[in-house]
């Protein structure tokens, strides 16, 4: 588990504005110190003096993300400031308003640049340092336009459809190796940020983002969660699940209505004139804003965030159970014993079919239930020691083993005819608990 957030130190690539910089203030106020970045130093700076000025703990380190050697340099300054890494969230992002045609290809470069490829130099400096602190959280801002697409925004959600993608197998890889160190993408739905007035224009007016909108701190509040408890996605917003549920089961149908003019173009266009200034290829100079200048409403709060977008997925569960099973090793007693387990749960979860097939006659059904629930039972014990392996789960695992012994030890004294298959029964479970009385001391 990640540490209290109040004992992390946590890096913010993009802070200076929206987001970002909801975010730092954030884990700022829950007592994090915070190594904020960005291109803009101004920003930074009146960033950092706000947190200070709450008493808070920050430094600001001015990076571009687009530079793999500075965004190492950013870990790097962070470890000698504060000694470690615990938390590393990927914010950073620009975006360029307009039909395809109207984009040039240098455009779309250097939007992926930012808003891609400054994820990726993100983890290679931040896992490093993740793993020299012992664990902690790699987060990534990606968008529930990563989800599904609309019109105007290409290179913007090329970017963050790849986000998805690399976060995800990053996720696998970690897990694979065994590494302490969890990944939660965040996919926000329309937020009332800076981004929309610093993005570039090639609509001949500004542009809004299509509602509902919700405010930064909402997303921020989601990010300091998942510092605390990580889990693969958060979709924030109830509209970002149902963007997703959208493209999921009606795609075309989707495509149609943004299709309508009023719908797809309209709703991120504002009657203002573009003011020419954009953030595409280089930092607004300015002090830095957490809030845009939406005319709309803002929802200050998402129910289905906190209800329901953070809660952990049974497939997580899983994941955990095999990045702990990877991180034991070959020689750990506690993987063998759940081999063991699982071969002889199945084993008897397939004993009455294999009898009745080969014998020729039906087990008797009181034999049938109680392979099933013998079965199901070593089943569960082994997703759950694999999940949980400490100390108090593993020494209750070999009590239960235990008794499973002995009791089969009893029926092979009251039963002649069950005898042998309960003395078989019985020597598997005492291995079983011997395993699990041995990995216990291993555990913390």
């Amino acid at each position: 588990m990640p540490k209290p957030v109040a004992d992390q130190v946590v890096v913010i690539a993009g802070a200076s504005s929206g987001i970002g910089r909801a975010t730092a203030l954030a884990f700022a106020t829950h007592g994090a110190r915070v190594v904020c970045a960005a291109r803009g130093a101004q920003a930074l700076d009146t960033l950092v003096a706000e947190i200070r000025t709450d008493g808070g703990t920050a430094i600001a380190v001015p990076t571009d993300v687009t530079d793999d050697s500075a965004v190492r340099d950013l870990a790097a300054t962070a470890e000698r400031a504060f000694g470690r890494v615990d938390t590393w969230v990927n914010v950073a992002a620009v975006g360029i308003w307009g039909r395809v045609e109207s984009i040039t290809g240098d455009e779309f470069e250097q939007v992926m640049r930012v808003n891609f490829l400054g994820h990726v130099h993100g983890a290679h400096a931040a896992l490093p340092a993740l793993r020299r602190a012992g664990g902690g959280v790699l987060i990534g801002i990606a968008s529930a336009e990563g989800v599904r697409s609309v019109p105007l925004q290409a290179p913007y959600e090329a970017g963050k459809f790849a986000l998805r993608a690399f976060y995800d197998a990053v996720r696998v890889e970690l897990a694979q190796e065994g590494a302490p160190i969890a990944v939660t993408t965040v996919l926000p739905a329309s937020v009332a940020t800076p981004f929309f007035e610093h993005a570039r224009s090639k609509l001949g007016a500004m542009v809004k983002p299509p509602p509902p909108v919700y405010a930064p701190e909402v997303v921020a509040k989601a990010i300091v969660q998942a510092a605390r408890h990580p889990t693969r996605e958060v979709p924030v917003g109830g509209a970002a699940y149902a963007f997703g549920l959208a493209q999921r089961l009606f795609p075309a149908l989707t495509d149609a209505v943004f299709a309508i003019r009023r719908a797809g173009v309209g709703s991120q266009r504002t009657d203002r004139p573009d003011d020419a200034a954009d953030n595409v290829d280089g930092p607004i100079n300015e002090p830095g804003r957490v809030h845009g200048a939406h005319p709309g409403r803002v929802l200050r709060h998402s129910p289905f965030t906190t209800l329901i977008g953070r809660r952990r997925r049974p497939g997580e569960v899983a994941l955990e159970a095999v990045r702990r099973w990877n991180a034991a090793g070959p020689a750990h007693p506690m993987r063998a014993a759940t081999m063991a387990r699982t071969g002889w749960a199945s084993a008897l979860l397939l004993a009455p079919e294999v009898l009745l097939r080969t014998a020729g006659r039906p087990v008797p059904a009181a034999a049938t239930v109680v392979a099933r629930v013998l079965g199901t039972r070593q089943i569960l014990q082994a997703a759950v020691t694999t999940a949980a392996p400490t100390a108090r789960v593993t020494l209750l695992s070999a009590a239960l083993d235990a008794l499973h012994a002995s009791t089969g030890l009893a029926l092979a004294a009251a039963s002649p005819r069950w005898r042998r298959i309960a003395l078989v029964d019985a020597t598997i479970a005492t291995g079983l608990a011997v395993a699990a009385w041995r990995a216990q001391h291993d555990q913390p």
